[in-house]
């Protein structure tokens, strides 16, 4: 170690960066900070931003979180703990982002973190973020490449890959489930499945499935009539995390 000479290494920052999904009025919604600070000031973005000397970078994630917007999330099992946690939240590593030309400022990694919850309470700007808010993610990313909002850095890039991840993970495993309250019925899965995936789902067919699905779904013994009409049996979350056979989604 003692020949080791950090300086003969350019120096760069890491960041982490949030993708925050929630279903919303039977949307997928992403959360949106506005930047108040240069770089692309007055643009909306990520929450986010870089990580201390002295902190873990799912440490960082959580505590930008907080900071940028007020809300709190846990890590998945068999991921780094990130503190303090909010009932049915999830928290992922997503991917790693490195061109040398994504900050103006300087060379900067971030390293983007997928959350998941249900029913997200309205966001608080805080940080260098001016203001917060929940989003359509079909409004973010429209149809093609040259469609949907412009964002900050290559933020649209990381949205899109986050919300790839979702779709892609709610067929084989049982992540629809934390967008879902503690108890839930399965016309609120459904809804899940439908606000992520884009779709209308045959509630009948969707029943089948998703309650022949060994482990997916348990019912907790309860039934509610908060959607109206008739009372509605209530599952939690069962503990299979590979669903066999998946939910796959419907070709477009």
């Amino acid at each position: 170690m003692s020949r080791y000479d950090p300086s003969a290494f350019p120096p760069f920052a890491v960041t982490v960066d949030l993708v925050v999904l929630t279903v919303r009025d039977h949307s997928l919604c992403a959360l949106l900070v506005r930047r108040g600070e240069p770089p692309f000031q007055g643009y909306w973005a990520l929450p986010g931003g870089f990580v201390r000397p002295d902190e873990g970078l799912a440490e960082a994630a959580s505590r930008e979180l907080a900071e940028e917007t007020g809300l709190r999330a846990h890590s998945a099992p068999g991921h780094e703990a990130v503190g303090p946690a909010t009932a049915g939240a999830h928290l992922e590593q997503l991917a790693t982002y490195g061109h040398p030309q994504r900050d103006p400022r300087m060379r900067v990694v971030s390293v983007a973190y997928l959350v998941l919850a249900p029913d997200l309470p309205t966001p608080r700007a805080g940080g260098d973020a001016s203001s917060a808010r929940w989003a359509p993610v079909g409004e973010l990313l429209g149809q093609g490449p040259a469609d949907g909002v412009p964002l900050a850095f290559d933020h649209g890039l990381i949205l899109a890959d986050g919300v790839e991840r979702a779709r892609s993970k709610i067929e084989y495993s049982s992540l629809a489930t934390a967008f879902c309250p503690t108890e839930f019925t399965v016309g609120e899965l459904r809804r899940v499945y439908e606000a992520v995936w884009g779709v209308v789902l045959d509630p009948r067919n969707f029943h089948r499935k998703v309650t022949g699905t060994p482990g997916f779904l348990l019912p907790s013994g309860g039934t509610t009539t908060r959607q109206g009409g008739r009372p509605a049996q209530l599952f939690t979350a069962g503990g299979a995390t590979v669903l066999n056979p998946p939910m796959l989604r419907p070709e477009s």
